[in-house]
């Protein structure tokens, strides 16, 4: 609020000056107090509506028109990373898919995470795109019910959350198509399991093998 200097009057009619002090709400005039109320209204206002981040950056400015100054000018400087941004996330959406030892709830959530992250940036992308980039891209235990889900729920209607809630019933069955596949896997790379894993050969025995000859007319004498 600056400073000020009281003048003290004297005995002889005179006044003289004392050494400057600060001043205090009571030196101010009517509008000088309306504007300082002003100030601290906007001021708390400011602080309440900042996110965490940006208070941290502004909160040592006391002046209402400073904080906003500041605001503007970080907001901007996040405006211009936007299309960087964007384009990660085009990026992470084009590549995303359910990565080996990944539990069905765990690629749920990283899905999610990813299509509220497009969301808080204004992206958008039709429905059906965003339930055929979750189905699409599941680990291959899960194509017989993926399968199912395209046949019978449809990718139009559905939300990638009732799609979840649909296949989270047949982890179980989908876990068991795991371990054959892996067992299958397994006997592919090693010839000398699918040696023994083989059924013998069962060789005929000679009771059962019948030969036979082609028949042959007897022969007739004609004089």
């Amino acid at each position: 609020m600056g400073w000020c200097r009281d003048e003290i009057a004297s005995g002889t009619n005179a006044s003289y000056l004392v050494p400057e002090r600060d001043r205090v709400v009571a030196d101010l005039s009517q509008p000088e107090n309306d504007r300082l109320r002003a100030n601290i209204r906007a001021t708390n206002i400011l602080h309440q509506g900042l996110p965490k981040d940006i208070y941290k950056l502004i909160n040592h400015n006391m002046n209402a028109k400073d904080i906003w100054d500041n605001v503007k000018m970080l907001l901007e400087g996040s405006e211009l990373t936007k299309d960087d941004r964007e384009s990660q996330l085009y990026d992470n959406f084009e590549h995303f898919k359910q990565h080996k030892g990944e539990n069905i709830h765990d690629y749920y959530v990283k899905f999610t995470k990813l299509i509220n992250d497009m969301r808080h940036i204004k992206m958008t992308m039709p429905k059906i795109q965003l339930n055929s980039k979750f189905v699409n891209n599941m680990l291959p235990e899960w194509g017989r019910f993926v399968t199912v889900v395209k046949l019978n729920r449809g990718l139009k209607e559905s939300n990638h959350d009732q799609l979840y809630a649909y296949l989270k019933k047949h982890e179980s069955h989908a876990n068991e198509n795991k371990m054959l596949m892996e067992r299958l896997n397994q006997h592919s790379h090693d010839p000398l399991a699918l040696v023994s894993n083989a059924l013998p050969y069962q060789y005929p025995s000679s009771s059962s093998i019948h030969l036979q000859y082609p028949y042959i007319p007897p022969a007739t004498y004609q004089p």
